[in-house]
């Protein structure tokens, strides 16, 4: 039987619950308690956690969202999607012409309203039932905890984003203009932290550990990298926003992301034990990073 969970002890729910869920998920996927898990994250998160934070919940061994999303995606990392749109860094979709660089220029964000808010319009497949629908939702929740962005289902918007169960977990980077599609295939891709993590990138943010500055924090290990993989661990010139290096950001690569013989491929420097990335939630450096680049006021703390 459980026991009543006090302030300390609830982030405990959730270990609990993984094995059977992950023993039982696919089978279970339409049943209401499959998704127990789902709900307890849902009201567990946290704006204050980050790289210390969450290594209360997370299990040392668990799934990052990227790890999740480079098992979904990785026969198509080098295949064309939507005609002359190619995946890069595993997840961010690129058409001819427009690089995966810098997304911090005022033509790439999202507008946002005189209220203060940036809300972004969305359209939802109708190849979603219930569930996908409740746990894309609550992804979508995620980023508006503590942020300024609001999710809002389009009604007349010129510019909004598509999300339908395509091939794979992709999306572009940043504000495109008039219709923009997220794909969340059925089911890999509709979990709550794979769901952050690709609206992440509609935001405009790439990975984490393609900071400029990421090899002060991390070391990348080449050899261990599949050969075919290693522009995924480019460098770009992004604005730091003068916020610190994010370990535990939910769109920082696993410590074995692209590994070609199961070796470490990105290792923390100075403590090894650190754990890289995020499973369900945002990190409050991800929080601070969204309400830093859309000048969300009074949100910043």
């Amino acid at each position: 039987m459980w026991r009543k969970a006090s302030l300390q002890n609830s982030v405990d729910l959730p270990q609990k619950l993984r094995p059977v869920l992950e023993m039982y998920g696919q089978k279970m996927r339409s049943c209401w308690y499959f998704h127990v898990e789902e709900f307890l994250l849902k009201f567990l998160f946290n704006q204050k956690w980050g790289p210390a934070g969450y290594k209360e919940w997370r299990g040392v061994n668990e799934e990052t969202a990227m790890d999740k999303i480079i098992k979904t995606n990785e026969l198509k990392a080098t295949q064309i999607i939507d005609g002359t749109t190619t995946l890069r860094e595993g997840d961010i979709a690129v058409s001819s012409g427009r690089p995966p660089r810098i997304c911090f220029a005022r033509s790439c964000l999202w507008s946002k309203s005189v209220d203060g808010h940036v809300y972004i319009a969305y359209n939802l497949s109708p190849e979603y039932n219930e569930m996908d629908t409740m746990l894309i939702k609550t992804g979508m929740a995620n980023i508006e905890q503590g942020t300024c962005v609001r999710f809002v289902p389009r009604t007349h918007q010129r510019d909004y984003i598509d999300i339908q169960p395509k091939s794979g977990c992709w999306s572009y980077l940043g504000a495109r203009g008039g219709r923009q599609t997220v794909s969340l295939q059925i089911p890999n891709c509709v979990q709550v932290g794979v769901v952050s993590h690709e609206f992440m990138h509609t935001l405009g943010f790439v990975h984490e550990q393609s900071r400029l500055d990421r090899d002060n924090y991390v070391t990348i290990m080449w050899p261990n990298i599949s050969r075919d993989r290693l522009r995924n661990f480019e460098k770009f010139r992004t604005d730091t926003l003068d916020l610190p290096y994010d370990y535990g950001s939910i769109l920082h690569f696993g410590k074995y992301a692209y590994s070609q013989r199961g070796e470490p491929t990105v290792l923390p420097k100075d403590n090894s034990n650190i754990q890289l990335g995020q499973t369900s939630s945002l990190s409050h450096i991800d929080r601070l990073k969204i309400n830093r680049l859309y000048n969300c006021d009074d949100m910043d703390d």
